[in-house]
C-alpha cells in the first residue's frame, strides 16, 4: 500500500507541475492580450503615446503583436508629419520598420517625409528599399527617379525612367522626364571640333619692277 501511495503522490506532483508551467504561459499570453486590447482601444481614440506604450508591452511578451504595433508607429508618425514634426515622424518610421522590415508602406512613407526635408539621399535609399521589394511597381521607380532628377544625376534618373517604359510604354510621366533629359543631355553635349583650316597656297612675289 506503500508503494502504491507513493505512486499516486509522484502522479500527483507530476500532474501539478505540469499544470503549472502552462499556467505561467498562459497568463503571460492573457497578460499579452489585456495589453493589446488596451493599444487597440488607445488607437482608435488617437492616443498615440499610450497605444504605442501598451502595443509595446504586449510585443515583449507575444511576438504576433508587432504588426499592430508598426502600425501605431505609422499612425502617430503620420500625424507627426502633419503637424510639421518631420524628424519625430521619420523616428516613428524607423521604429516602423524594425518591426516591420518587409512593409513598403513604411519606407514610402519616411522617404516623403525624407523629401519635405529635402534629405535626398536617405529618401533614394528608402525608394531603393521599396524597389526591392516591389521591382516591377512603375510608381517607385518614377518617384527614384525623380529624386535622381532633382540631383542632377541624369544617368540614374534615365535609367529608372526607361525602365518604367519597358513595363509602361505609355507612361506619361516617365515618358515627359525622358524628353526632358535627353533636352539636358543634348545642350550639355561637347561641341564637335572646328574642321581643320585648309593651308593657304604658297604665291610667289612679284617679279621686281625694272626702271
Amino acid at each position: 500500500m506503500k508503494k502504491s501511495f507513493a505512486v499516486s503522490l509522484a502522479t500527483v506532483l507530476a500532474f501539478c507541475a505540469t499544470q503549472l508551467s502552462g499556467a505561467e504561459p498562459n497568463k503571460k499570453t492573457n497578460e499579452a492580450n489585456k495589453l493589446a486590447r488596451e493599444g487597440a482601444d488607445a488607437a482608435k481614440n488617437q492616443d498615440w503615446n499610450k497605444a504605442i506604450e501598451s502595443l509595446r508591452k504586449a510585443t515583449e511578451m507575444d511576438h504576433k503583436y508587432s504588426d499592430e504595433l508598426s502600425a501605431v508607429y505609422q499612425q502617430r508618425g503620420y500625424a507627426a508629419a502633419s503637424n510639421k514634426q518631420l524628424q519625430d515622424a521619420i523616428n516613428d518610421y524607423s521604429e516602423a520598420a524594425k518591426l516591420t522590415p518587409k512593409d513598403v508602406r513604411v519606407y514610402e512613407q519616411r522617404a516623403a517625409v525624407e523629401m519635405k526635408l529635402q534629405d535626398y539621399d536617405k529618401a533614394l535609399a528608402d525608394y531603393s528599399e521599396v524597389i526591392k521589394l516591389k521591382p516591377n511597381e512603375v510608381r517607385y521607380l518614377n518617384y527614384r527617379a525623380y529624386v535622381y532628377e532633382l540631383k542632377k544625376d541624369y544617368k540614374n534618373s534615365m535609367a529608372d525612367s526607361e525602365k518604367v517604359l519597358k513595363v509602361d510604354p505609355k507612361n506619361q510621366e516617365a515618358s515627359g522626364r525622358k524628353s526632358r533629359l535627353d533636352a539636358i543631355q543634348a545642350a550639355n553635349a561637347p561641341l564637335p571640333p572646328p574642321p581643320p583650316q585648309k593651308k593657304a597656297a604658297k604665291t610667289s612675289p612679284p617679279p621686281a619692277h625694272k626702271p
